[in-house]
């Protein structure tokens, strides 16, 4: 027995000895910066790893022998090595250098997910807009970034105004009351300012934006059933002072002037954004009534960071915004009212908020984050038959942990947020003023159970101070079927306080809105199943091809109904349901590039047995852009689009539109110069009929389902210096 048990230790020493450990740096060939998130196989043996925050990869238990090793990560060229374990403690491999891609899709990491992973290594599917199209969204579009998120597969942007020019962001055809929009994390938008929040957010000051469809709620509380909109800020880069300033001006009187300051040194560093646009009122089709309404603006964004040592960081900013827009009656807007001509709707808005954040990385693969916001919104609605001026202070708190190991990324934390809204005047307004407050606590495990499979789970518990609570789940399941095609697969639950303020309200009704009675917040459940494939088809050639899957059920939707001078809401008896895919495929040879999009959706009211399909809602979208770039200073693009039918609250349905945009630009030194034109076909909904009917001192809108702008064309110069 003796002899057993020592035959046994030998073999188990033997065995131990047959195993090596590979420790090694990841870093950027032309930067030597270390890369996170970097996949690394160990062929034969079933053993992987992932670099951590600080670009290690350690993996243990490897078996002796000669291996090959296989580095890869998006953005990069993938790098084989032929290693001989165990590694001679005299050689000198302690790091492995990655090239960039020669058309590089730059290190996308998304913070929405919380972990600060590689966008390729996320379970939960996120589509971002990098930096390179939101500074090219700078120069065709200044003032707001809506037209930009209008150009993604699956989110449509619909005009919901003809005098005010609200604007609408339905993804995966749902209203954009169901959608979340995010600042840098943190959910402050919607409620009382309408759909004016993203028309009101310049593009120049940001770094990325980040876009999660279909449920959502469990990442950041409620308001999230169609999807989220994260918009992140640009952070100040050491060594890499930036100054930008950016004029701009349109055939349809827009005037923009923004500038852009950032630096950074070892213990400091900012950010500064100021910015104007000024919007003459325009009558495109002549018939009395403003199809663009008069804007001024002015907005601002400093932001102070400060790095007391290498594993502490923190950021104080200070958001503020003035905003007057105002149409209606040509003869008004000029300054000449008649007792006729006496219709308008003006909205002046005052917006300040303070953020602040803490993130103390507490080791390589640990960190802890703690931000706060508040936000205090004055709106005064005044139009020639009724006022309401109110006000809407909204704040979020939060505090997260983060610890990554070999196998998991756990995150877990707790935050706090609430809205508080404030009637100033007529006080004989129905509306009630409220206070809401939401507590919440979330946890989320990314579990790599295979180096080609990942599985997130999240849980949210939301305590709401009126509405009750709620019990969140959800799942992502990422599947690395080979280097080529890849697979998400998510389903999770979301929810919706009710609310009075919805997008397609006229202003003028405000005050017939009546006081939320025995109504409940709205639920949601769905699932989105997705495919990618990308492949290089010979050395300057990418194609990426991807192909979705979606379907969202809403229970109890609410619903507004107005009689008798009055708006009243209930919960419906039966779900509203929407269902569909997308597809898209992206070619890239050389300094050519293009894409084609194709999006079917499928909304239904299933409590309407009359009109089951969901008013605004376009079953067929059809996307495409092609660019080339002439030279290192002159680049080409050519958008187009058609839009199919869609139906209209009175059960008819709209035709099908066309919609071509093109795009120069020209650089030269520290010049950039921009021009576009947008609708080069011109077409407009009021070439198919009036948008309002009535008289012309009372007005009654019908739905907008196409441009009522026309043809636009802008010139942008954009100055670094």
């Amino acid at each position: 027995m003796k002899k057993l048990i020592a035959a046994c230790l030998i073999l188990i020493a033997a065995h131990a000895q047959a195993q090596s450990t590979l420790n090694i740096l990841v870093k950027d060939s032309s930067s030597g910066e270390t890369i996170q998130g970097v996949s690394v196989i160990l062929k034969g043996t079933g053993k992987a790893g992932v670099s951590d925050m600080n670009g290690r990869v350690i993996i243990h238990n490897i078996p002796n022998g000669q291996r090959e090793v296989i580095f890869s990560s998006i953005g990069y060229s993938e790098k084989k090595l032929i290693l001989v374990f165990p590694i001679p403690s005299n050689d000198s491999l302690t790091s492995v250098l990655l090239a960039q891609l020669r058309i590089t899709e730059s290190e996308v990491i998304v913070t929405s997910s919380r972990t600060d992973s590689r966008i390729e290594n996320t379970p939960t599917r996120v589509e971002v807009l990098g930096t390179e199209e939101v500074a090219e969204e700078s120069g065709i579009k200044p003032s707001h970034i809506a037209s930009l998120l209008g150009d993604v597969a699956g989110i449509q942007a619909q005009q919901t105004s003809a005098v005010s020019g609200n604007t609408d962001m339905r993804i995966q055809g749902l209203p954009g009351d169901y959608t979340q929009i995010l600042r840098d994390g943190m959910p402050l938008f919607g409620g009382y300012a309408g759909s004016f929040s993203l028309l009101q957010i310049p593009p120049l000051d940001l770094k990325q934006i980040e876009i999660v469809k279909g449920a959502s709620s469990t990442l950041y509380g409620g308001g999230a059933i169609a999807g989220m909109i994260n918009i992140i800020s640009k952070r100040p880069k050491k060594g890499a002072p930036e100054r930008t300033f950016l004029i701009n001006q349109s055939t349809l009187k827009e005037t923009n002037a923004n500038l852009f300051l950032s630096g950074r040194d070892e213990k400091s560093g900012y950010t500064f954004f100021a910015g104007g646009t000024g919007q003459g009122a325009v009558d495109v089709n002549k018939d009395g009534l403003s199809d663009v309404p008069f804007i001024q603006s002015f907005f601002f964004h400093p932001t102070l960071f400060l790095y007391p040592n290498e594993k502490n960081s923190v950021s104080i900013g200070l958001n503020g915004s003035v905003e007057d827009r105002k149409g209606g009656d040509m003869d008004v807007l000029k300054g000449k009212p008649t007792g006729l001509h006496s219709f308008f709707i003006r909205n002046l808005s005052y917006r300040t908020t303070l953020d602040g954040s803490w993130e103390d990385k507490i080791s390589a693969n640990e960190k802890f984050t703690l931000k706060a916001v508040v936000s205090k919104l004055n709106r005064s609605i005044s139009t020639n038959t009724n006022d309401l001026k109110a006000d809407q202070t909204s704040f979020y708190t939060e505090a997260a942990w983060v610890k990554k190991s070999k196998s998991n990324d756990l995150v877990s934390g707790i935050n706090i947020s609430g809205e508080k809204f404030r009637k100033r005047s007529p006080a004989n307004n129905p509306l009630e003023n409220y206070n809401y407050t939401t507590t919440g606590f979330f946890i989320q495990d990314d579990w790599r159970i295979h180096p080609k499979f990942t599985m997130e789970s999240g849980f949210r518990a939301d305590a709401h101070n009126k509405y009750g609570n709620f019990l969140l789940p959800r799942v992502s399941l990422l599947y690395k079927i080979s280097p080529s095609f890849t697979s998400r697969l998510g389903a999770g639950l979301g929810y919706k306080i009710p609310t009075v303020f919805e997008n397609d309200i006229d202003e003028r009704n405000y005050v017939y809105l009546q006081p939320l009675k025995d109504v409940k917040a709205e639920r949601s459940s769905g699932v989105n199943w997705d495919i990618n494939f990308k492949t290089k088809l010979g050395e300057n050639a990418d194609l990426a091809v991807n192909q979705s899957f979606y379907i969202t059920r809403i229970s109890s939707p609410l619903l507004h109904n107005f009689s008798n001078n009055q708006i009243t809401f209930s919960n419906a008896s039966d779900p509203l349901l929407t269902k569909g895919f997308e597809t898209w495929a992206q070619l890239t040879v050389g300094k050519f590039e293009a894409y084609l999009g194709y999006t079917l959706t499928n909304a239904r009211k299933q409590y309407d047995k009359n009109q089951p399909f969901l008013e605004l809602s376009a079953k067929n979208k059809f996307a495409s852009v092609i660019g080339y770039e002439f030279s290192k200073h002159f680049r080409a693009i050519l958008e187009g689009a058609y839009t199919g039918n869609q139906y209209l609250d009175d059960g008819t349905r709209s035709p099908g539109f066309p919609f071509i945009a093109s795009m120069l630009r020209y650089d030269m030194g520290h010049f950039s110069f921009v021009l576009n034109c947008e609708n080069l076909l011109d077409y407009r909904q009021t070439r198919k009929g009036s948008t309002w009917t009535g008289s012309i001192s009372d007005p009654v809108f019908k739905q907008i389902w196409a441009p009522i702008d026309g043809r636009v064309v802008n010139l942008s110069v954009r100055i670094g210096f």
